[in-house]
């Protein structure tokens, strides 16, 4: 089965779910939550805080598991943080008594698409857990990991399409950025305000490729 079409019958199931729990009346609201992804520094001080970012050769990924950042953690009742983003980050979004969103609407910025179906959009954490990793989170406690792998507050959670997230893997700056040149300014400002609050380090050519980003933003 072709992706396009399979993706067609998962939207026609979608709505269909979606107009069947209206008429039952259990479609729900999410919790309350942030309207729009958390805006990162300015880009003037995106580049003072990458000066100030431990620069070092990207450590080993030995060791690494995703289960040692364990997500996505409970936010509200049923909702966890994979859901609470679907609902920042989509329009019209309706979900159903157990959380799930069954309609709705979401616009990728790294790729400029929008699907229709939660199944087509991943939650991206904007510094890869792989990458927090080699970056000095193989040191943290489990609980820093969890709490950095479910970072509401910081603008490093972001609904984007699912095979652009699985095509972008645990790559920094300097080996994969977003089709959509427009947004690389951003991209770069959420990098580095989430590297610096968690105060992870940085290889020469990651800080090289933000620094020609944020120098033109």
């Amino acid at each position: 089965m072709s992706r396009v079409y399979a993706r067609h019958l998962r939207r026609t199931a979608v709505a269909l779910a979606a107009s069947a729990l209206a008429a039952t009346g259990l479609l729900a609201t999410a919790p309350a939550a942030q309207a729009a992804p958390p805006t990162p520094v300015s880009a003037s001080t995106a580049r003072s805080y990458l000066g100030q970012l431990t620069v070092s050769a990207e450590g080993s990924s030995s060791g690494y598991s995703r289960d040692l950042f364990p997500h996505w953690s409970t936010q509200s009742g049923a909702c966890n943080t994979r859901e609470v983003v679907l609902k920042r980050d989509g329009s019209n979004v309706q979900q159903d008594s157990s959380c799930a969103a069954v309609s709705g609407s979401w616009f990728s910025p790294y790729d400029g698409a929008t699907w229709s179906a939660a199944s087509d959009v991943d939650i991206d954490h904007v510094v890869p857990l792989a990458e927090a990793w080699r970056s000095g989170a193989n040191s943290w406690t489990t609980s820093k990991r969890q709490q950095f792998a479910n970072d509401l507050t910081r603008p490093q959670l972001i609904a984007v399409t699912d095979n652009v997230n699985q095509a972008k893997g645990d790559q920094d700056p300097a080996e994969w950025l977003p089709s959509v040149t427009s947004y690389r300014c951003m991209y770069a400002r959420m990098w580095v305000h989430t590297k610096y609050y968690w105060n992870l380090k940085v290889d020469s050519a990651e800080k090289s490729a933000l620094q020609s980003i944020l120098n033109g933003c």
